[in-house]
C-alpha cells in the first residue's frame, strides 16, 4: 500500500464519517438553539428542558433517515472490503 492510496482511504474515511454526523449535530444544535431561545423569551432557567426535546429531535431522525443511514455505510464497508487487495501489494 502507497502512501497516496492510504491518504485517500483516510480521506473517504472522513468524508463518511462527517456525511453521516451531520444530521444529527445539526439537528441537536437546531432545537438546542430553539430551545435556549425559548427559555430566554420565557425566562424559565431550567437545565433539564434542552435534553428532552434533543433527544425526541434525534430519535425521531434517526427513524426517519436510518435507511439512507445503513445504505451509506453499507457501501463505504464494501468499497473498503473490495479495495482490500491493493492494501497488501
Amino acid at each position: 500500500m502507497d502512501a497516496q492510496f492510504a491518504v485517500e482511504m483516510l480521506k473517504a474515511l472522513m468524508l463518511q464519517a462527517v456525511a453521516v454526523a451531520t444530521p444529527i449535530l445539526v439537528t441537536a444544535m437546531v432545537v438546542g438553539l430553539a430551545v435556549s431561545l425559548f427559555q430566554s423569551v420565557t425566562s424559565i432557567q431550567e437545565q433539564t428542558l434542552a435534553f428532552v426535546p434533543k433527544a425526541l429531535a434525534i430519535v425521531s431522525l434517526l427513524v426517519v433517515i436510518l435507511p439512507w443511514l445503513l445504505r451509506t455505510m453499507i457501501e463505504y464497508t464494501t468499497s473498503v472490503i473490495e479495495k482490500m487487495p491493493q492494501m497488501v501489494r
